[in-house]
C-alpha cells in the first residue's frame, strides 16, 4: 500500500531571498539535522541572466534503523537524489527528491515548493508532499514502512526549526534584507548585504516553516472577520488549501501525519463532493473517530453525508419546533460551559418520564429533538471557539440520574434509546468531550449493561460515573465545572432553567395510528430524495413528461455503491412501468427499487433517441446537472451498470474501464437521486434552484450553465 503525506501551507514572514540565504547554510552538511550526513553536487546549470539555477545533488542519509535490518540489507547509509530548481525571476523553488538506494524495492518520492505569498510579497509559502511505496524488502516490508514513516514525521517536526535558526544567525550578522533579482540590462551589478554571491540552492525536503501569526482561511470561503472578529489577514496561496496557523487556531494541535490525513481526506472530498464538503472540524471528528485511518473515516463520513442529504438534517434547526409536551416534560437543556470552554448540556434523566414522552409523541419526535440538540451543540462549539480564542470541537454532558428506577427500563423505551445512540454515534462522532454521570442508583448497572455495547470505545473512555454524593468535593464536579455555574439542584448556587419534568398526563397519550398520522414525526419519510438499485441487465429509469419545449430538467444524484453510467433519452411514446422491488426496508435509508421503462422491443434511433452523451459515474461521486429540452414528449433518465466499453469512443475497451469492471464487488449498484423540472424563465443557470443545494452543512456551490451550442450542462463532482 502506498503511504502518502501532504503538508499544510506553511507561511514564513520573510522574503523569498532571505529564506533562500538562510537555507544555503545547510550545505554541504547540516549539524542540526543528524540524519543528513552530507551532499555532493552531481550537476549544475545556470541561465545566462542568472534567473534560473538548477542543482542536482546526491544526499547521504543515516537512517535510524535496527542494526540487524541494516546488516540484512547490506547497507549502512542510504542515498537520495535531490533536484532543486530556483527561479529568481518568478521567485519560486521546486524541490524534487527520490531514493537511489533500493530503488527497485522501495519508491520514495517527494516534492517541495517555495513561493511568494500572493497577498504579501514579503512573505514566503512552503508546501511539501511525499509518497512511500514498499514493493518488497526481504520480508520486512511492514517494519520498514513503520521506520520510514516514523523517521519522516520526526524530520518534519524537527525541520520547521531549521530555517528559523539560520535566519536568526543572519540577523545576528546584520543581514535583514537581500535585494531581488533584476535583469542584467537594467542593473549591471547587484550586491547582497554581507554576502559576496546570491544564494542558489534549495532546502531539503524535510523543512517545514511555522508562521508566528494566524492567516485567514475558511473552508466555507468566509473572511477571517466572520471567524474570530479580527481584521482580515492575507490568505494562503490557494483558498482550497489549509494553512498551518488556521489548523492550530481553529482545529487544535495535530501531529504532522494527522495534518496530512486531514488534508488528504479534505482533498478527496473536494474532488468527489465539490462545493459541498463539510467544515474542517467535522472532517477531523470522523478522522479521530477512526484513529486517523483515512479509508475508514471516509466510509463513515460519506454514509453520514448521504444520511444528512437524504433526510434534510441540515434544516432541523430552521423547521423543528418542539411540541409543548417536550417543552414541559423533556428535562434537558444547555447551561453555560465547563472549565475547558466546552458547551455544557444538562440532562436530568432520572426526572424524565421517558415512557410518557414516547406514548405522547412517539420515537421519531424524540429522535428529531435529540438531533436538533446535536446540531445546536455544533453551532455552540463554533461560537465558543471564537469567544475563547482556542479550538473547541466538543461539548460536555452532565446527566443526573436521581430518580432513575425500573420504569426507565421499559423495553420500548430502552429500544428507542439504543436507536438514538446508534444514530448519534454514526453521524456525530467525537462531539462528546466528557460525560459526567451523577447520583447513579443501584439500577444503573442494569441500564449500563444494555447500553454500553452500542457506544464506541473512544466515547466510553470519556464517561465519569459518580454514585451518591461522591461528585461533591475535590475530584468531583468542581474539577470540571466552575463553582459559579453548578446547578442549584446539585448543591450549587446557579439557577438552572431546565424543566423539572414529572409524569406526562395520560390524557396526552396517542395511539400508534394517531402517531403515524402526526406530521412532525416523519423524520425518515420526509425526503425529496429517492433511492434505487441498479442491476446487471436491469437499469433504473425515471420518466419525465415535458409538455413545452425549452423546459429545464435538473438532477442531483449520489452513487452510494458501485459505478453507474448515466444517460438521458427522448421518446414520443409513453413507456410502460416495469418495477422490480428490492428487499425490505433498512434504516436509516428507505427501501430502494428498480424501475425499467425502455421496452426490449424498442430500437434506439427509432423508438427513442439519446439526447446526452453517456456519463460514467464512480462510487462516492455526487453529480448535479441540467438539460434544456428541445422537444415535448417523454424524457427518460437512466442509470445502468457500466460495461468495459461504456465510455469509450472506439470499439476497443479501455484498460481503466476493464479494471473498473473487474473491481465491482457485486451485481448491484445503489443510487440516491432527485429530479426537478423548471420552466426556462425560472431557470437561473444555477444548481441552487434545486432544493438539495440549500444545505448549510453541505455548502453546495456547484453551478450549471447552458450555452447556445449545447442545450445541457452536467457537473460531476470528482
Amino acid at each position: 500500500m502506498v503511504q502518502k503525506y501532504q503538508s499544510p501551507v506553511r507561511v514564513y514572514k520573510n522574503t523569498f531571498e532571505l529564506v533562500m540565504a538562510a537555507y544555503e547554510k545547510r550545505f554541504p552538511s547540516c549539524p542540526l539535522i543528524p540524519v543528513f550526513l552530507g551532499s555532493e553536487k552531481l550537476s549544475e546549470y545556470k541561465s545566462e541572466d542568472d534567473s534560473l539555477h538548477i542543482v542536482e545533488r546526491s544526499c547521504k542519509l543515516n537512517v535510524d534503523a535496527p542494526r540487524l535490518l541494516k546488516k540484512i540489507a547490506g547497507v549502512e547509509y542510504v542515498y537520495f537524489i535531490q533536484k532543486n530548481t530556483v527561479n529568481w525571476k518568478e521567485r519560486t523553488l521546486l524541490i524534487e527528491a527520490h531514493n537511489e538506494t533500493f530503488s527497485s524495492r522501495i519508491l520514495v518520492n517527494e516534492i517541495c515548493s517555495y513561493s511568494v505569498h500572493p497577498d504579501n510579497e514579503e512573505w514566503t509559502c512552503f508546501e511539501q508532499s511525499a509518497s512511500l511505496d514498499i514493493k518488497s524488502f526481504f520480508g520486512f516490508e511492514s517494519t520498514v514502512e513503520k521506520i520510514a514513516m516514523r523517521q519522516y514525521a520526526a524530520n518534519i517536526k524537527r525541520g520547521k526549526e531549521i530555517i528559523e535558526h539560520y535566519l536568526n544567525e543572519l540577523t545576528a550578522q546584520g543581514i535583514r534584507h537581500i535585494p531581488r533579482w533584476t535583469p542584467p540590462l537594467a542593473v549591471a551589478v547587484v550586491e547582497m548585504v554581507a554576502e559576496s554571491s546570491r544564494p542558489t540552492l534549495a532546502p531539503l525536503p524535510d523543512i517545514r516553516i511555522e508562521p508566528s501569526e494566524s492567516l485567514a482561511h475558511s473552508s466555507t470561503k468566509e473572511p477571517l472577520t466572520s471567524l474570530c472578529g479580527q481584521e482580515t489577514l492575507p490568505t494562503t496561496p490557494d483558498a482550497d488549501k489549509l494553512d498551518a496557523d488556521y489548523i492550530e487556531r481553529y482545529l487544535g494541535q495535530l501531529t504532522p501525519m494527522q495534518e496530512s490525513c486531514l488534508i488528504q481526506l479534505r482533498q478527496w472530498l473536494q474532488e468527489t463532493h465539490k462545493g459541498k464538503i463539510p467544515k474542517d472540524e467535522h472532517i477531523l471528528r470522523f478522522l479521530r473517530a477512526r484513529d486517523f485511518n483515512i479509508d475508514k473515516a471516509r466510509e463513515i463520513m460519506c454514509q453520514s453525508l448521504t444520511w444528512r442529504k437524504q433526510y434534510q438534517v441540515d434544516y432541523i434547526l430552521e423547521v423543528w419546533r418542539p411540541p409543548q409536551v417536550l417543552v414541559e416534560y423533556y428535562t434537558g437543556g444547555w447551561h453555560y460551559h465547563d472549565r475547558d470552554g466546552r458547551p455544557l448540556y444538562v440532562l436530568r434523566l432520572g426526572q424524565m418520564d421517558t415512557k410518557g414522552l414516547l406514548k405522547a409523541l412517539g420515537e421519531e419526535a424524540i429522535l428529531r429533538h435529540v438531533l436538533s440538540i446535536n446540531e445546536d451543540g455544533q453551532k455552540r462549539c463554533e461560537e465558543n471557539t471564537k469567544a475563547f480564542g482556542r479550538p473547541i470541537t466538543s461539548w460536555t454532558c452532565l446527566v443526573d440520574l436521581e430518580g432513575l428506577n425500573m420504569r426507565h427500563l421499559w423495553r420500548p423505551g430502552v429500544k428507542a434509546l439504543l436507536r438514538i445512540i446508534e444514530v448519534v454515534e454514526a453521524n456525530y462522532p467525537e462531539t462528546l468531550g466528557r460525560l459526567l454521570i451523577l447520583r447513579a442508583p443501584r439500577v444503573f448497572p442494569v441500564l449500563w449493561t444494555l447500553v454500553s455495547p452500542f457506544i464506541n470505545e473512544n466515547t466510553r473512555q470519556k464517561f465519569l460515573i459518580y454514585s451518591g454524593n461522591n461528585y461533591q468535593g475535590p475530584g468531583g464536579l468542581i474539577d470540571y465545572i466552575n463553582k459559579e455555574v453548578i446547578p442549584d439542584f446539585l448543591g450549587g448556587d446557579c439557577l438552572c432553567n431546565i424543566p423539572e419534568g414529572g409524569m406526562v398526563p395520560k390524557s396526552l397519550y396517542q395511539t400508534e395510528e394517531m402517531l403515524e398520522n402526526t406530521d412532525h414525526i416523519k423524520l425518515w419519510t420526509e425526503t425529496i430524495y429517492q433511492s434505487a438499485n441498479v442491476f446487471k441487465g436491469a437499469p433504473h429509469e425515471v420518466v419525465i413528461e415535458i409538455l413545452e419545449a425549452s423546459s429545464v430538467i435538473t438532477w442531483d444524484f449520489d452513487i452510494l455503491k458501485g459505478d453507474v453510467v448515466f444517460n438521458i433519452f427522448h421518446s414520443k411514446r409513453a413507456p410502460q412501468v416495469n418495477r422490480k422491488d428490492s428487499a425490505g426496508p433498512l434504516l436509516p435509508l428507505p427501501s430502494g427499487n428498480n424501475v425499467q421503462l425502455i421496452e426490449r422491443s424498442w430500437v434506439l434511433g427509432m423508438d427513442y433517441s439519446s439526447v446526452e452523451s453517456p456519463l460514467l459515474c464512480r462510487e462516492g461521486e455526487s453529480v448535479q446537472g441540467s438539460h434544456v429540452t428541445r422537444w415535448p414528449g417523454f424524457y427518460i433518465l437512466q442509470w445502468k451498470m457500466p460495461s468495459s466499453w461504456s465510455c469509450s469512443s472506439t470499439n476497443l475497451p479501455r484498460v481503466d474501464d476493464v479494471l473498473a469492471s473487474l473491481q465491482v464487488s457485486s451485481h448491484k449498484c445503489k443510487i440516491m437521486f432527485y429530479t426537478e423540472v423548471l420552466a426556462s424563465e425560472d431557470f437561473r443557470g444555477s444548481m441552487t434552484s434545486l432544493e438539495s443545494c440549500h444545505s448549510g452543512f453541505s455548502q453546495l456551490s456547484a453551478g450549471t450553465t447552458s450555452s447556445s451550442q449545447s442545450h445541457s450542462s452536467s457537473f460531476v463532482s470528482r
